[in-house]
């Protein structure tokens, strides 16, 4: 019996997504070959519960407010394809980035996240907050628990970091030492508390904070690299940053490649797979087309991760 047109069109896109994965694959073996490195460390991926990664799918489908621009998913696949993704690309760690945008919701991220890098040995376990009652016991719970990093979304959640209710927060993480990726940058679009401004506060009173700051710190690049200058433990993660589909958007200062370089040990290589409008590698070749070196791509795609995690 011959397929429908619907079914026709589904085997069709999985054989093309097929033909991409393995493409892929092979464009990012033949990056780490050059670079002589073992294998990638990606501090932002994505993994969520599925109503959660739906409505943000959904969110990213309709060209919502904070973007504005077209946001085609290429990794729309179900969890276990796009673990198994990224395991083919070379990915020996990577992360489950999630966050609440309203109260009462974090503590139940946590737990998915917990039974998630349960089964995934190769995801780093990790949690997330919100400033509400009760922050600070999940918070803590998630640390017994093992949590290895947290996420912060400034933008999405319209909190200040300085907020009260998270100052034993930001104190049980720095004395923990566990690095926290804050989307603290005002790309796409400004926040209430977003840019250099509250990150800095919140520093100068936790000046030990592991913090990662998402995006480079897009668009505020020059200011998030003085802040990073200013502060040993402050790092800044690439995600979706140097890429054509950036550049349009929020262009990286040429005049602070220098400033790039001199960072080098504090730069960690970020994604933001599966919620990309590009396929992986090139993440990759926009950071090897900087020009900086190969001893800066390998600390960046591997070494620093691995140290800052203790991975073996």
């Amino acid at each position: 019996m011959s397929a429908t047109p619907d079914t026709a069109d589904t085997a069709g896109q999985a054989r093309a997504g097929a033909a991409t994965a393995a493409a892929t694959a092979e464009a990012v073996r033949a990056f780490r070959e050059r670079l002589a490195v073992p294998a990638l460390v990606d501090v932002h991926t994505h993994f969520m519960p599925e109503r959660v990664l739906d409505k943000v799918w959904g969110y990213f489908d309709s060209v919502g407010p904070l973007t504005g621009v077209a946001w085609p998913i290429v990794y729309r696949h179900e969890e276990e394809r796009r673990v198994a993704l990224l395991r083919e690309f070379g990915v020996r760690a990577f992360t489950a980035m999630l966050y609440p945008h309203k109260p009462a919701m974090a503590a139940w991220l946590n737990s998915w996240a917990a039974e998630f890098a349960a089964r995934t040995p190769d995801c780093l376990h990790t949690a997330t907050f919100f400033p509400e009652e009760g922050v600070e016991t999940y918070v803590r719970q998630a640390v017994e628990r093992g949590a290895r990093v947290f996420k912060a979304h400034l933008q999405v959640g319209g909190y200040d970091p300085n907020d009260e209710r998270l100052e034993p927060v930001w104190g049980l993480l720095a004395e923990a030492g566990i690095p926290v990726v804050v989307h603290c940058g005002s790309g796409p679009a400004p926040g209430r508390h977003t840019g250099p401004g509250p990150i800095g506060r919140l520093l100068a009173r936790h000046p030990r904070l592991p913090l990662i700051v998402a995006h480079m710190g897009m668009p505020e690049y020059a200011e998030f690299l003085d802040l990073a200058a200013r502060h040993r433990e402050v790092r800044l993660d690439t995600t979706m940053a140097f890429t054509d589909f950036s550049e349009r958007l929020a262009a990286f200062p040429a005049d602070r490649l220098g400033r790039l370089a001199d960072l080098g040990d504090r730069i960690l290589l970020g994604t933001d797979f599966p919620n990309i409008p590009y396929p992986y590698e090139h993440q990759l070749a926009a950071l090897e087309r900087l020009g900086l070196g190969d001893a800066w791509l390998r600390a960046v795609c591997h070494d620093n991760g691995a140290r800052l995690f203790s991975l073996r």
